[in-house]
């Protein structure tokens, strides 16, 4: 069993989505010991947003490369084989300008390939990536559980997950971080009963 760990909190030692990231490894791998965790930090090494070379090399056959496209498809397509090589994949999400960080969206963006992760038919898209549990550490500094207007952050990767055919999704939050440590606290505990039920 292998569980991918993904952070893109920029906020170091204060950041709430890597303490509860933490929390849900030490539980994975509590309830998986042989398990091996696979850990990329989009903050410490960052994945650069796509460009022209990039996206023939993540979305093209590689017989068809030139030596450009050729020269980045290796590192392109790794970032998309350590997730499909993963059982459980536990996502780092901050919610940034009510969105998610643009690491983040970097990381996405090597994983939403035709014929690979999704195809279309005539019945419309269809999800490849499935056979996986992804969880979501969300950190928000308000409370926008039920405030769709405002939420562009966990719509976002429900969407994009979903499109990919991850059916086994789920969402562990803190909210209202920005209330203070009070609230922080109060955040912290029911996300760790939440843990506790996956």
């Amino acid at each position: 069993m292998q569980i991918l760990r993904i952070d893109s909190s920029t906020t170091g030692d204060q950041s709430i989505s890597r303490r509860l990231t933490d929390e849900l490894v030490a539980h994975f791998t509590a309830k998986h010991p042989d398990a091996t965790v696979v850990t990329r930090d989009l903050v410490a090494e960052p994945l650069a947003h796509i460009d022209p070379i990039t996206t023939k090399a993540i979305r093209t056959a590689p017989e068809t490369h030139e030596e450009a496209v050729a020269a980045a498809y290796p590192d392109q397509r790794a970032v998309l084989d350590e997730f499909l090589a993963s059982d459980i994949v536990i996502v780092g999400a901050p919610m940034y300008n009510f969105t998610i960080p643009s690491q983040l969206k970097a990381w996405l963006d090597r994983l939403g390939v035709p014929g690979v992760t999704f195809t279309y038919s005539e019945a419309g898209p269809e999800g490849l990536a499935g056979g996986r549990k992804v969880v979501i550490a969300s950190a928000r500094g308000g409370e926008y559980s039920n405030d769709q207007i405002a939420e562009n952050q966990e719509s976002l990767l429900t969407t994009f997950f979903g499109f990919i055919g991850v059916d086994d999704l789920h969402f562990v939050r803190v909210e209202k971080a920005g209330f203070g440590p009070d609230a922080i606290a109060a955040g912290f505990q029911a996300a760790k009963q939440e843990i506790a039920k996956l």
